[in-house]
């Protein structure tokens, strides 16, 4: 969803315009397919509860794994991003402040913003496995409590989508939701019908958020539009439900397509950072040299094409880039 996003509208809504809605209505998810971080998000917050959940960790080690996990590939990226300034005669100065601000701004380069985000959620992890382990639903305490605090900037700056998208103060519901959706599992594993109904209404739901003016046209960016208040709340919901339906009721096969799959999402990390450097140009290639690919149709089989071909560059990024330090984890369960 974020590949296909960057490569339809880049920032300025070329070579697929933001006006428009697809007419299938799921595929504004894809058109608006930003959302695919609250789905990582959700995705991390349910994994982080089933790991756990009820049991002692050291918390120095559980740190120690995640940088060993994200920091060697965001700095090489880091690096790669600094050699091209610096060959196209640009100045430094403003990407290693960007660099040292994203330890607490979303300023860190190629998406690196997200880490932040992560590295935020990390810091209070052990708080909300507290309060899960007490009640599960204090969690939902702290996303209303999220919610009335989006409520409050939103009334007093007169927008909250930059908090609420690129910060904890919108993430923090779809990592709790994500906790939430562990812990009630039970609710959805198995009931297919439930739960399509509940995605359905979800992806009507972005459809409309998409004919509003999506992301970037509400009437303009950051938008004034108060759909912003609630709607990480939303996101986490929805794709937390799927994860725990998912996770559930199925039980696929580590080879064949599942196996596939299983790779992709073992070299997703490093095709998500890498790839702000080829999907703008790649969309603008093929726009310029092969055919037109305004319509969203064409685009998003072409935003298809160009994300098996970074799988190469993903696997060369996993192999030699991160796994290298992977031999370096310590177990932090001590129970």
């Amino acid at each position: 969803m974020v590949f296909a996003w960057h490569f339809l509208h880049s920032s300025s809504g070329d070579p697929v315009p933001f006006e428009g809605v697809p007419a299938f209505f799921p595929f504004a998810l894809l058109d608006e397919g930003h959302t695919g971080v609250a789905l990582f998000m959700g995705l991390s917050g349910y994994l982080f509860a089933k790991l756990l959940e009820g049991r002692r960790l050291h918390y120095g080690w559980f740190l120690w794994n995640r940088a060993i996990r994200l920091l060697p590939l965001l700095v090489f990226v880091i690096a790669v991003v600094a050699f091209t300034k610096w060959w196209a005669g640009e100045s430094l100065i403003h990407l290693w402040r960007a660099v040292y601000k994203g330890v607490i701004y979303p300023t860190l380069p190629n998406g690196g913003w997200s880490i932040t985000v992560e590295f935020h959620f990390y810091l209070l992890l052990p708080v909300f496995l507290a309060l899960a382990t007490r009640r599960g639903w204090y969690l939902l305490l702290v996303v209303a409590g999220a919610i009335v605090v989006r409520a409050y900037l939103w009334f007093e700056r007169g927008e909250v989508q930059s908090l609420a998208y690129w910060t904890l103060v919108g993430r923090v519901d779809q990592f709790l939701l994500g906790m939430v959706a562990y812990r009630y599992r039970h609710w959805f594993v198995g009931r297919h019908a439930r739960v399509t109904c509940i995605l359905l209404l979800f992806a009507a739901f972005y459809a409309w958020f998409d004919w509003r003016g999506g992301f970037y046209l509400q009437p303009s960016y950051p938008s004034p539009n108060a759909v912003w208040v609630y709607l990480p709340a939303l996101e986490g919901v929805a794709w937390a439900v799927l994860i725990a339906w998912y996770d559930g009721s199925f039980r696929p096969r580590p080879a064949g397509v599942s196996g596939v799959v299983a790779k992709i999402g073992a070299y997703s990390y490093s095709i998500y950072l890498f790839h702000f450097f080829i999907v703008f140009r790649a969309a603008d290639w093929v726009d310029g040299h092969i055919m037109s690919i305004g319509n969203f149709y064409v685009a998003v089989l072409w935003s298809l094409l160009a994300f098996v071909l970074m799988w190469p560059v993903g696997y060369l990024s996993f192999r030699y880039i991160e796994s290298p330090f992977l031999r370096w984890r310590r177990s932090y369960l001590l129970d």
